[in-house]
């Protein structure tokens, strides 16, 4: 029972979240929504932090879950990098509140270590498309500079992210990405 009530919690909180007009979530907001006191959120979680937190864990377990399960079924290299790109964009699409949470826009006036664990999702979704452009080197022979390409590739994501959140989810991340795709490749 604590574990589906801590569940509705997130769920509620990521839904609040794809609301188009940005308005902070408190505790007091979130415990209205359920129709719960504040009280009942924080035998749950001890702060607003650890509700954030349980987002990210989400979109983490999520996110490289799906990354492994492409390199595992995709070996060659140019392939992963566009079906990654493209799981990513779907992710956000499908995922308005977890989107803002992806952008940080969720976080400011949050704790500061929340913003580092998304930096620190960033850093390792890098690492992975440096890894794929390198098997990819390896495949094709054409020399890349793997890091400033995946670098690149990250910026990408996190504009078409940014681009979606801050259009009130109406400007699609995966808008022209068919065309955009080649170019980034």
């Amino acid at each position: 029972m604590a574990g589906e009530r801590k569940q509705q919690i997130l769920e509620t909180l990521a839904k609040m979240l794809e609301a188009p007009k940005r308005e902070k979530i408190t505790t007091a907001s979130l415990a209205a929504k359920l129709e719960v006191s504040e009280a009942a959120l924080y035998r749950h979680f001890a702060n607003k932090a650890q509700m954030f937190e349980g987002l990210i864990v989400f979109i983490e377990e999520t996110i490289f879950g799906l990354i492994n399960k492409i390199s595992s079924e995709e070996t060659e290299g140019l392939r992963q990098i566009q079906r990654i790109i493209t799981m990513l964009l779907v992710f956000s699409e499908k995922n308005p509140g977890m989107t803002r949470v992806l952008i940080g826009d969720a976080l400011v006036n949050e704790d500061d270590k929340l913003q580092l664990r998304i930096n620190q999702l960033y850093d390792r979704i890098e690492v992975t498309l440096k890894q794929s452009l390198r098997i990819a080197e390896t495949q094709t022979g054409h020399k890349t500079d793997a890091e400033a390409q995946a670098n690149l590739i990250i910026c990408y994501i996190i504009g078409r992210w940014n681009q979606y959140a801050k259009s009130g989810f109406k400007r699609k991340p995966t808008e022209f990405i068919e065309q955009q795709l080649p170019n980034l490749l």
